[in-house]
């Protein structure tokens, strides 16, 4: 058996990551139909189209590396896509399955941006620029989307879902 060496782990994270955003770009415009805030609606789908962007990305990343994207299952991803799932079928109250709905993608997004953190380290570290560059943006766009994710918790649906909780809080 040959020695696996830290390019051949970059690889397989690389394929874990294909994979698991293929699976988002599947999963997301079930977020957003479920979705009743007309502002976390606009989210998923936004986030959709910078999902297809990231998948693009992962692939001229590949054809750098003369590697295939194909070959692996995210687990994980595969986890986290199923809970959020499960979240939609609670028969929760519109504003609660939007709060849900923001917790389930976050967990998503924070999956994200650990694995495009660790790549862009081992890019870094065997200097594989051109992979470096394309992986940092779409380390920039999940934090970015995390972010506006909290904002829109905190400043908007947390409250909504709150008010229908406890009767004094209206």
């Amino acid at each position: 058996m040959a020695t696996k060496t830290l390019h051949d782990l970059f690889l397989n994270e690389l394929k874990d990551l294909y994979s698991a955003e293929q699976q988002l770009t599947r999963t997301l415009p079930k977020m957003a139909r479920a979705a009743t805030n007309p502002e976390l609606k606009q989210g998923f789908e936004h986030h959709l189209e910078q999902t297809k962007v990231q998948v693009e990305r992962l692939d001229t990343v590949f054809k750098g590396l003369e590697a295939s994207p194909r070959g692996q299952s995210c687990e994980a991803m595969e986890g986290l896509l199923a809970e959020a799932q499960e979240l939609t079928e609670l028969g929760l109250e519109p504003d609660a399955l939007d709060a849900a709905l923001i917790a389930a993608a976050q967990k998503v997004e924070h999956y994200e941006i650990a694995s495009y953190g660790t790549v862009c380290t081992w890019a870094k570290a065997m200097q594989h620029d051109q992979a470096l560059t394309l992986l940092l943006e779409t380390l920039a766009e999940e934090k970015a989307t995390d972010e506006t994710l909290t904002k829109l918790a905190k400043t908007t649906v947390n409250a909504a879902a709150a008010r229908h909780t406890h009767p004094r809080a209206a």
